[in-house]
């Protein structure tokens, strides 16, 4: 567990530190302020929490947790929907049995790495473009 904590959190430092090399050096090559280094840092790093963060508490409140799928939830109606449509039995591989599965046991370290880059990069993009 120990070191898939460290390489997540390796993943995300670089991802923000090339995020803040990028828009400081688009910075220098403009005449403009430097605004956008700090608005591109503040939405890496968002991005990269809502990755890390905001997705399994999303999971938890939609009701796939890890003692499994929460009586009276969105996620036991979207089971019961899933049921219904597949004969009383819910499919290996669709979108509630992921969902449950990333819910019960959380994210792999490549699917957490995949995710820190991709949201921090959007977020940094993001917050770019806010703070010009």
């Amino acid at each position: 567990m120990g070191t898939s904590v460290v390489t997540v959190a390796i993943v995300t430092l670089l991802v923000i530190g090339c995020t803040i090399v990028g828009a400081a050096a688009k910075d220098r090559s403009s005449d403009g302020d430097n605004g956008s280094v700090l608005g591109t840092v503040i939405g890496a790093t968002v991005g990269a929490g809502l990755a890390l963060v905001g997705l399994p508490v999303c999971l938890g409140a939609l009701g796939f947790t890890g003692a499994g799928i929460a009586a009276g939830s969105i996620a036991a109606k979207m089971m019961s929907a899933a049921a219904i449509a597949n004969g009383g039995g819910v499919a290996a591989g669709s979108t509630v049995a992921v969902l449950q599965s990333v819910g019960a046991a959380g994210l792999s370290l490549g699917a957490k790495a995949g995710l820190t880059a991709a949201l921090g990069s959007a977020g940094a993009a993001t917050g770019e473009l806010l703070s010009e």
